[in-house]
């Protein structure tokens, strides 16, 4: 799949700012200082869709991009970053909640792990939430430019044990750095946008 236009189309907080459930949606969900910003720009070739900021936790909504007329790609609050005041970080839990049980054109939540550390204990509940949703499947391995590719399997590997797997979970290794990975995860959502 090629992204030749993507556009923010709705930032939201409550259900009732969600835009129609006129098309199917993959969503994005991570700690906050994975790189998700970083993945969303590199899958859609823009520099500044998605903010990247020098102190994370700053994704305090859901944001929505219409991609190619055809879908959305759905920003989630990024989780589990101490900086952030706990009142902020608790209120983001139930948003997430809202949008995750009630959007029916939901197809699936990509979960972006940092290649370089087991998975944290946020990582693992937002998995067997997503699970317990039947919205998993696909894990992404951010920052893999930062370990040697003699390492990479072994990563994977833990990721996948950590995070219980099963054999038909994906785990995608990616760098936005050295803009690798991308076209493995577009093909990816591609199949399951014609699914």
């Amino acid at each position: 799949m090629k992204i030749r236009h993507s556009e923010l189309e709705q930032v939201a907080v409550r259900p009732n700012q969600y835009p129609p459930e006129d098309l199917k949606e993959i969503a994005f969900a991570g700690r906050s200082n994975v790189g998700k910003s970083s993945l969303l720009n590199l899958l859609t070739g823009r520099k500044k869709l998605a903010r990247v900021s020098g102190s994370p936790g700053k994704t305090r909504t859901i944001n929505f991009y219409r991609v190619n007329g055809e879908f959305r790609i759905v920003d989630l609050p990024g989780y589990g970053y101490a900086k952030v005041s706990k009142s902020i970080s608790e209120s983001w839990g139930p948003m997430m909640e809202q949008y995750l049980e009630s959007r029916e054109n939901l197809i699936t939540v990509i979960q972006l792990v940092d290649i370089r550390h087991a998975p944290s204990a946020q990582d693992k509940t937002m998995h067997e939430y997503l699970k317990s949703y039947g919205l998993d499947g696909i894990v992404v391995a951010t920052k893999a430019d930062k370990i040697s590719r003699n390492q990479l399997q072994k990563h994977i590997r833990m990721i996948r044990q950590e995070l219980q797997l099963s054999a038909d979970d994906l785990v995608l290794p990616v760098s936005a750095l050295k803009r690798t990975g991308a076209e493995d995860l577009l093909d990816v959502m591609e199949q399951l946008l014609e699914d």
